[in-house]
């Protein structure tokens, strides 16, 4: 980096002193990424966390907080001070997260506030390069008649593919084997063998295998076609099968309207910037529509997802402790 641009970095920090000695933010803010460091919720939030340093005048520090399917950082924010300098990015499984843990040591609506959404990802119907079908209807129909003779592989509870897992196991009416591994790289190595049947994938993860005829895609969970990706939807193949990988920023609850408004303000100016905007096309992440990145709209959005959710981790059964 030339010293130029290192120094147009800085200038943020010296040009709000009003901010930094009486208003908010009034020191450096952390933000805290449930998963682990290289992930696509830790490429988010390392963006997101630039952009709003440079809108604030105060450093956003991004910090890896993992454990217990992300609680473990949700909890550590909805138990922080409520003035808006602890932050939290999660992904739908904050959702999944009000139904599959029996006892958590905060509510997911009352300790957190949402800031608004940052990002969609859609969930990608995959399969090995010889499984007996070349279409989305195909695929479901394969389930349909194969069910648990298939190995559906999927990261554990609450994770983005196995919640897309489950609404695919719903949408055909028929469940398969349910193969845990550690992360989507060991899934995709599996697949690639013939050894794992199916699965529901990120499609930032999925796209180079697809592309090289390494693994078979079949649809997009979003409701438009991702761009980059030479996939039908779901709702193209007449699969009931909607999702996004979702992630949404949120500041602790009870934290006041006016740092709430501040905060969205400068992710939405994050948003903006051409460096993330440039990644998330590079991903194949989608940016959140304008009326998305409001705490309010979030809001709604959260407990939809929550509600969408509920029943169908319910009648699965399967709760973490």
């Amino acid at each position: 980096m030339s010293i130029t641009r290192r120094a147009a970095l800085a200038l943020p920090l010296l040009a709000t002193p009003a901010l930094a000695q009486g208003g908010f933010p009034s020191r450096p803010i952390s933000l805290l990424i449930p998963f682990a460091a290289g992930g696509p919720t830790d490429m988010i939030a390392r963006l997101l966390a630039e952009g709003m340093q440079r809108e604030l005048g105060q450093p956003v520090a991004a910090e890896n907080v993992t454990g217990a399917g992300g609680t473990i950082a949700a909890a550590r924010v909805a138990q922080a001070r409520a003035d808006g300098h602890t932050l939290l990015i999660h992904h739908i499984g904050l959702a999944s997260a009000a139904t599959l843990y029996r006892q958590l040591p905060f509510s997911i609506t009352q300790g957190l506030a949402p800031l608004g959404l940052v990002s969609h990802t859609g969930m990608v119907l995959v399969a090995r390069p010889d499984f007996p079908a070349n279409d989305t209807a195909g695929y479901i129909r394969v389930l349909r008649e194969r069910g648990e003779a298939l190995n559906l592989g999927h990261s554990g509870l609450g994770g983005s593919n196995q919640l897309c897992a489950m609404l695919l196991q719903h949408a055909a009416g028929k469940g398969a084997t349910q193969i845990v591994f550690r992360g989507s790289a060991p899934a995709m190595t599996e697949m690639m063998a013939g050894r794992l049947d199916l699965s529901c994938e990120q499609a930032t993860v999925a796209a180079p295998f697809i592309r090289d005829g390494r693994i078979k895609g079949f649809a997009v969970t979003l409701p438009e076609r991702v761009t980059g990706l030479d996939l039908p939807t779901t709702r193209e193949g007449n699969v009931d099968l909607t999702m996004s990988a979702w992630h949404g920023l949120y500041a602790t609850g009870g934290t006041p309207p006016e740092v709430v408004a501040r905060l969205s303000a400068a992710v939405r100016a994050a948003l903006g910037e051409e460096r993330l905007r440039a990644r998330y096309a590079e991903t194949l992440t989608t940016l959140p529509r304008a009326e998305e990145v409001d705490a309010a709209f979030h809001a709604r959005f959260l407990q939809s997802e929550i509600e969408r959710l509920r029943p169908l981790i319910l009648a699965a059964g399967q709760f973490a402790d």
